[in-house]
C-alpha cells in the first residue's frame, strides 16, 4: 500500500486547522450567548462575561420561562414550522414527482415557469397588493401558503426523484399498481434522504422568518418567536402584555441576559433536531445535487 506523499499530509494538517478556526468563528459567539444568558446583570454590564459565565444564575431563564408572550410566540413558531413544512414537502414532490418522469409532456414550459420565479422576484408593494387580494393579510396562513414550493428545493427534489430506476416504476405498474401505490409503497420510501434535507431547509426558513409577519401580520397574537426577539432587541422597555411579561421587569433585572436567554431557547430546537437527521441530511444533498 503506497503511502500519502508529504505535501499531500502537509495540505491535510493546513486543512484541518483552517477549518477548526473556521468552525470556531460560529462556535465561540454562541458560547459567549449562552454565557452571558447564565451570567449576573453586574458582570454582564462591566464587560465581564467572555465563554464562561460570570456570578451564575438562572434568573434570565426564570424570567424567560414565566412570560406568557414568549410562549404564545413560541408556540406559533413550532406550529407554522411543523405544518408548513409538511405543506412544503408535498407541495414540492407533488410538483418534482410528475416533472421528472420523461413521458410527462410539456414539462419543460413548467420548468421555464419555475426557473423565472428564481431570476424574478415581486417586489414588496405588488405582493401586499396580491395577498391582500388573497385575503392572506393578517391571516396565519400567510406564513405557509405564499411559500409552499420553494423553486431551489424543487430542482433538487426533481433531481432526487429523476435519479429513481425508470425499470422499477415500470415493473410496479406491470404489477397492477396505480400512480398513488407507486408513490406512496415505492418512491416515497426511497425519498426519505431528500425529504430529510429538504424537510430541514423548509423548517429552518419558517423557524427563522420574521419579515413576512411583520409585513402582513398586524395581530401580536400571531406573530412568531423572530419577531418577539425583533422586538425585543429593539427597545429594552418594550411590554408585549401586561403583568406578567418579562420585559416590564426589565428595569429591575438583565436587559441583554433576558435576551441572551431568549435567543438560547429559540435556537435551541433546531439544534436538538438536526442531529437526528444529520445521515439523512448528507445522503440527501449528494445525491439530489446531481444534476439530471
Amino acid at each position: 500500500m503506497r503511502l500519502p506523499s508529504v505535501r499531500y499530509r502537509i495540505f491535510n494538517v493546513v486543512n484541518l486547522i483552517f477549518l477548526s478556526l473556521l468552525s470556531l468563528t460560529m462556535i465561540l459567539p454562541f458560547v459567549n450567548v449562552l454565557a452571558q444568558s447564565l451570567s449576573s446583570s453586574e458582570a454582564i454590564m462591566n464587560g465581564e462575561v467572555s465563554f464562561w459565565p460570570v456570578a451564575f444564575t438562572w434568573i434570565n431563564y426564570e424570567y424567560v420561562f414565566g412570560d406568557f408572550s414568549f410562549w404564545r410566540a413560541f408556540a406559533v413558531s413550532v406550529g407554522v414550522t411543523l405544518v408548513g413544512t409538511f405543506v412544503n414537502l408535498v407541495a414540492t414532490a407533488s410538483l418534482a414527482y410528475p416533472i421528472s418522469r420523461t413521458e410527462y409532456k410539456g414539462r419543460g414550459f413548467i420548468v421555464m415557469f419555475v426557473l423565472i420565479t428564481v431570476v424574478f422576484s415581486a417586489p414588496l408593494i405588488p405582493n401586499f397588493i396580491l395577498m391582500r387580494e388573497l385575503h392572506l393579510v393578517n391571516n396565519p396562513l400567510v406564513l405557509i401558503v405564499p411559500g409552499a414550493i420553494n423553486a431551489f428545493n424543487f430542482f433538487v427534489m426533481r433531481s432526487f426523484f429523476a435519479q429513481l430506476p425508470t425499470e422499477l416504476i415500470d415493473a410496479a405498474r406491470i404489477d397492477g399498481c396505480g400512480e398513488l401505490g407507486i408513490i406512496g409503497r415505492i418512491i416515497l420510501p426511497l425519498s426519505k434522504p431528500v425529504m430529510a434535507s429538504l424537510g430541514i431547509f423548509y423548517a429552518v426558513s419558517h423557524w427563522n422568518s420574521y419579515s413576512t409577519a411583520l409585513y402582513y401580520l398586524n395581530d401580536s397574537a400571531w406573530w412568531p418567536i423572530q419577531v418577539m426577539l425583533k422586538k425585543l432587541f429593539e427597545s429594552d422597555e418594550i411590554s408585549v402584555d401586561s403583568g406578567s411579561s418579562m420585559y416590564s421587569s426589565l428595569a429591575h433585572t438583565s436587559p441583554e441576559g433576558i435576551k441572551m436567554a431568549t435567543i438560547i431557547i429559540a435556537t435551541l430546537p433546531i439544534i436538538i433536531i438536526y442531529p437526528f437527521l444529520q445521515r439523512h441530511f448528507v445522503k440527501g444533498i449528494m445525491v439530489g445535487s446531481v444534476k439530471s
